[in-house]
Formats: C-alpha cells, structure tokens, sequence
C-alpha cells in the first residue's frame, strides 16, 4: 500500500432540506432531499431505485472544523465514562477523509430527486455516492458492540423537534 496515496472523488449531489446543522441526537423523522446533479444525470440514473425501501448515501462533512482532527484514542462525545476509543471505533465526523455513511428510508423518486427520511447530513451536504440496501449485503454472523454505544445512541434516531 503506497503511503499517503490520495484520489479525488467528485460529488455527484447534495443534500436539500432536512437540517441544517449538525446534532448528536434526535434525527428520527428527519425529512431531505437527495438531489442528484442534472448537468452529469439523466432520470435514467434512477431508473428501478423507487423498488428498494433503502438507500446507503456516502457523503463529505463538509461542515467539519479540519484543525478538530484527532488520531488518538479519545472518550466518545467527551463523555469521562465511556472508554477511550481509536479513531476508527467512532463513527463521527471526526475522520482523517471526512466521509460519512447513512442508511436512510426511501420514501419516493421523483427525476433526480430522492426523498428520504433519517438520513443524517444536513442540508447542502455534498453527497458522494448513493447504493441501494440489498439485505443480503447487511450483517452475517452474530453481531455485538461495546456496551456504551448502545448508551450513546439510545435517542439518535428518536424523533426530533421541528424536522
């Protein structure tokens, strides 16, 4: 592997609606609008994606202070009674590549536009690649996580105000 490879990636739409900045917590019912870039699509791009119920959306954090970049081990949201965690057992926007990866709902397709629900980016989030969800591609094997992350998202996906 060639250390300090990098590539570019071009965003191929955005996020509209929904929030408008980003919280811990509370993104259930979360309503946006995954627009894809009519200039580079056609509605052909979307062409079969109205029969999944999901979506996987990649995304950049684009809101994301790059000087709050830390390797090392920290406590999840800064909390003293969860352990401390490498960077790659977070999931936050704390990412040397600043990517995200959301499951959300498919709630409908219409041209270059997809609405969903609980996606969590906000609004003008640069939006890098969208997949369909294959349940076969999901989890095999017996899951489990650390104990504190089932603490920590007990109320991600809770309903929140005003969305």
């Amino acid at each position: 592997m060639a250390d300090g490879a990098t590539f570019e990636v071009e965003a191929l739409g955005q996020v509209v609606g929904g929030r408008i900045e980003p919280t811990d917590d509370f993104w259930g019912g979360t309503r946006a609008i995954v627009r894809l870039d009519g200039s580079r699509f056609t509605a052909d791009a979307t062409k079969g994606l109205e029969e999944f119920s999901h979506l996987e959306i990649v995304f950049r954090f684009h809101l994301t202070d790059p000087t709050d970049l830390n390797l090392a081990a920290r406590r999840p949201r800064d909390n003293p009674e969860w352990p401390e965690v490498g960077i790659f057992g977070h999931r936050n926007m704390r990412r040397l590549n600043w990517l995200g990866v959301s499951r959300c709902r498919l709630l409908k397709v219409d041209g270059l536009d997809l609405h969903v629900e609980d996606l969590d980016a906000v609004d003008g989030t640069p939006v890098l690649d969208v997949k369909p969800w294959f349940g076969e591609m999901g989890p095999r094997g017996e899951q489990h996580q650390a104990e504190w992350t089932t603490v920590m998202l007990r109320d991600y996906f809770a309903p929140g105000a005003g969305d």
